[in-house]
């Protein structure tokens, strides 16, 4: 789970930032390329490729300020990378994450969706945009957002006229959002979202649940299925499971690499990907300061936050990576 604490990024609510005759706007039409024409890269990545989300290692956030990333650092998390995954997902368009599509193109990734931590900064949507007219058959999509009405930094409302916005500015390019499962589930107010999204990207998380410590991996990966099942009765577009996942400590926690293993293996006899229907790992490298920077408001340490990865924060690869078959290499 990505951070939600806007105030560090320098970000105000979405809502604020919103022109006050957004109510008034006229939601602008679908692109104008067929929408299968716009997912056919997005789906073929999904049935034939490995997504993994990825925050570069070098943009850390401490005491409000990000940190910006080279390129030279970006390609080597992307060299590590490569190996294992051919598709990208990423948070932000900013601090050098703009770069990753450039980079990911020498290397050879066959997709990457990028992602727009604040949908209505101008500067990060013309980087994401420009991004995607320099690699366009490469950046498969846009992601609006990571969990902005969870954090109530917007509303549904909100994300239905930035998404219309990006479309009118960027016709063609496939677009999404991204909430965890219940967002999109449970409130009558996503409708306007939803019917905006070209594809979604859900956050579904078994360790937030009650019943994880006392359930197995197959229970684990099962809760996912039923899941991305339901959201499929709400949604007839492509589904992609953004973040789910188990970190790999700290033991004291509860967690461990074994577990983070049996999750990913259950995962993968579970839910085959195809173009519809898909997972990525969750996520590229472990991320310690994150652990002071997980919940919607702050102030409390989560010690898991920070051990997600595949990879550790220098980019040793963790037990997992053994589970996963080497993918064939271009242009690396």
């Amino acid at each position: 789970m990505q951070s939600r604490r806007a105030h560090l990024l320098g970000l105000g609510s979405l809502a604020a930032a919103l022109p006050a005759a957004r109510a008034a706007a006229a939601i602008a039409p679908r692109p104008v390329a067929p929408v299968a024409s716009v997912l056919a890269p997005l789906k073929q990545a999904m049935a034939t490729g490995r997504f993994v989300t990825y925050h570069p290692t070098a943009i850390s956030l401490w005491y409000g300020k990000a940190a910006r990333a080279s390129d030279e650092s970006i390609l080597a998390d992307l060299r590590t990378l490569r190996p294992w995954f051919d598709g990208i997902i990423t948070y932000s368009a900013l601090n050098g994450a703009e770069r990753v599509p450039d980079i990911a193109a020498r290397l050879g990734f066959r997709a990457v969706i990028l992602g727009v931590w604040n949908p209505v900064d101008d500067r990060e949507l013309a980087n994401a945009i420009s991004a995607w007219k320099r690699h366009p058959r490469l950046v498969a999509g846009l992601s609006l957002g990571n969990e902005i009405v969870l954090s109530r930094r917007g509303t549904w409302g909100d994300l239905a006229y930035a998404l219309a916005r990006v479309r009118a500015a960027a016709p063609g390019l496939a677009l999404s959002t991204s909430e965890p499962f219940a967002q999109f589930l449970d409130d009558a107010e996503a409708h306007s979202t939803l019917a905006a999204m070209d594809f979604m990207t859900v956050n579904v998380h078994p360790i937030f649940e009650s019943w994880f410590h006392s359930a197995k991996p197959a229970n684990w990966a099962d809760f996912v299925v039923h899941i991305a099942n339901r959201l499929a009765t709400n949604f007839p577009g492509p589904i992609l499971v953004k973040e789910t996942g188990v970190p790999s400590g700290p033991r004291e926690a509860g967690y461990t690499s074994a577990m983070q293993r049996a999750f990913y293996r259950e995962m993968a006899v579970q839910m085959a990907p195809s173009g519809t229907r898909a997972f990525a790992y969750f996520s590229a490298f472990d991320l310690p300061w994150h652990a002071f920077d997980a919940g919607p408001s702050g102030g409390r340490v989560h010690p898991e936050e920070a051990h997600w990865g595949f990879f550790t924060e220098s980019r040793a690869p963790k037990p997992i990576i053994a589970d996963l078959a080497p993918l064939p290499a271009k242009r690396l």
